[in-house]
């Protein structure tokens, strides 16, 4: 048996920060991870990072754009701590050595994001996201705890009311192990291979979520899914909303510049679910173009010169050329909203700590609430970093406090039974096929617009894919790097999760945020101005409700 006194799975920004905070705390830590580090995806978030840093701007501003970006479903407590850590926090990563844009008087450079009063995202050209995983990692150093990487996590023991360890696959060597831990820090990232069109990376599969779930961990507020605007139309690569930031315009088949209809102050500049909602009804009435892959609309940069494109925009051009063969110094870029981000995760307060004892999490597998019904872009770095120092710093305090563990020699045994019988099975669902008609439904009955029949239909559809997992099978029988292995692993993390979505975007008979009902196409302050907590049971979620917290702003009508 392993042994460490925090662990911490996942390895991106907010897992990185995480154990950088109990590291520096003195604790014995160790990194869980399913992929080396550097290839986390934190990685692919390309605008940038959120803080209000100039003169001109103020903290008070970014927590109100916040407030009212998350259609006022965000914990205000939580909100304006957030904001009030953003400038520090991008001081500090620029002092571990992130390489920020520069404006010509050697300022920060900052760009307008969507739903932001002020231009605030400060950014690495289209980078950003990669800037800062490459200096967190070289300040974390290696040496300085264990890392187990291309691990994936299968449990977190619970056992007299406390987290005494987890249960992980090792793929490399095809082999099962405990690591007793005073505390675990979830840091997973998102869920986004649960839709068919994602910006997500192929490894983004909800495994900190749905493994926290089965614990006994609340799930706050699944049934908000943000979908962004631009994503590449074939093969939904994400198009900064940066491109936008930049001056980047969206037009319909029509030449017409539609986002006046929807947002006449901002246009572009909308939050994201106004644009994806604008741009989806503009192909529905017919005024999008057509193509092999479906309706889209263009965005355009061309205007804005070659110089401005090639050298702020790097990473769009090269995606575009390599993957779209289109030149956006000269020709639009065919779009369509794809899925990008849960707002919803692992329930925590504003120090990482969920309902079980020496449970934590941070980042995206996480839901303080700070992005309450929709996320504004370039809040979500930084609240990786925020959120992860604050979680790294709380499990290494609760572990110097915390009595020793009590993992049993039949833990991992309990854990690794029914995984090791789905390669026992001479006939069985195949796990792709599962995941396959997973996303499809998810895609066509829990996308930007729902409505009840939708939602049952869904929820139905899932249920049912839920029930044939249990004959799953496994036909790969080799040990090292057993892929089939991990993708079934993968798709029963998926299947927990749409269920929670699903079941809780039927109760929400409201719209808010990226949850907009059809059947109910007004928000609905008087009845669910509350947080959904989701809790496992053999049912299915036990769904409950939490206030929302406030300390300065009353709901009022969000317009852009």
């Amino acid at each position: 048996m392993l042994r460490h006194e925090v662990v911490v799975v996942g390895a991106g920004l907010a897992g990185q920060r995480a154990a950088l905070a109990a590291v520096e705390a003195g604790r014995d830590v160790a990194i869980v991870t399913k992929l080396h580090p550097l290839r986390s995806h934190s990685g692919a978030a390309q605008g940038g990072i959120n803080a209000a840093v100039g003169a001109e701007d103020s903290v008070d501003t970014h927590i109100y754009d916040t407030v009212k970006g998350s259609d006022y479903l965000g914990d205000q407590d939580a909100i304006e701590f957030f904001c009030r850590e953003a400038g520090p926090i991008v001081v500090e990563m620029e002092h571990f050595g992130t390489i920020f844009s520069r404006s010509p008087d050697g300022s920060l450079a900052r760009r307008p994001f969507g739903g932001a009063g002020f231009p605030r995202t400060i950014y690495a050209a289209d980078r950003t996201g990669l800037a800062l995983l490459q200096a967190l990692w070289e300040r974390l150093g290696t040496e300085r705890f264990t890392l187990y990487p291309e691990w994936d996590l299968i449990r977190i023991v619970v056992r007299d009311g406390r987290v005494q360890g987890i249960i992980a696959y090792d793929r490399k060597r095809g082999e099962f192990e405990e690591i007793a831990a005073k505390s675990v820090v979830i840091a997973t990232g998102p869920a986004g291979r649960l839709y068919s069109r994602t910006t997500n990376a192929h490894s983004c599969t909800g495994d900190g979520v749905a493994v926290a779930y089965d614990a006994g961990a609340f799930l706050k507020d699944m049934e908000f899914v943000q979908f962004h605007p631009t994503a590449l139309l074939e093969t939904s690569i994400l198009i900064t909303e940066g491109a936008r930031g930049e001056g980047g315009i969206l037009k319909n088949a029509s030449g017409e510049r539609f986002m006046s209809r929807y947002a006449p102050h901002v246009l572009e500049l909308a939050s994201r679910d106004v644009v994806s909602r604008a741009i989806v009804t503009e192909v529905a009435d017919g005024r999008g173009f057509t193509g092999p892959y479906g309706g889209y609309v263009h965005l355009e940069l061309m205007h804005l010169g070659k110089e401005k494109v090639e050298s702020r925009l790097q990473e769009i051009c090269d995606f575009c050329r390599h993957f779209a063969g289109i030149d956006p110094v000269t020709e639009p870029i065919p779009v369509y909203p794809a899925q990008h981000y849960m707002m919803g995760g692992v329930g925590t307060n504003i120090r990482g700590e969920t309902n079980i004892p020496g449970l934590f999490a941070a980042g995206e597998a996480a839901c303080v609430s700070i992005h309450g019904a929709n996320r504004l872009g370039g809040n979500s770095l930084l609240e990786t970093l925020v959120f992860g120092r604050e979680a790294g710093a709380a499990a290494a305090q609760y572990a110097v406090g915390a009595s020793a563990t009590t993992m049993r020699a039949t833990d991992l045994d309990e854990a690794a039974r029914p995984i090791r019988g789905w390669s026992s099975r001479s006939e069985g669902e195949d796990p792709s096929a599962l995941r396959t008609e997973m996303q499809e439904t998810m895609e066509r009955y829990a996308g930007i617009y729902r409505n009840e029949a939708d939602l049952l239909e869904g929820l139905r559809r899932i249920r049912a894919l839920r029930s044939r997992f249990d004959r799953v099978r496994v036909v790969d029988a080799s040990k090292v790097y057993n892929l089939n292995l991990t993708d079934a692993v993968e798709v029963g993390h998926m299947l927990e999760l749409a269920e929670v979505i699903l079941v809780g975007a039927y109760a929400r008979t409201e719209s808010r945020g990226a949850h907009a009902r059809t059947d109910f196409p007004k928000r609905d302050d008087q009845k669910w101005m509350k947080h959904t907590l989701a809790q496992k049971t053999s049912t299915g979620p036990n769904l409950s409700y939490a206030p929302v917290a406030y300390t300065r702003w009353e709901p009022k009508e969000r317009v852009y």
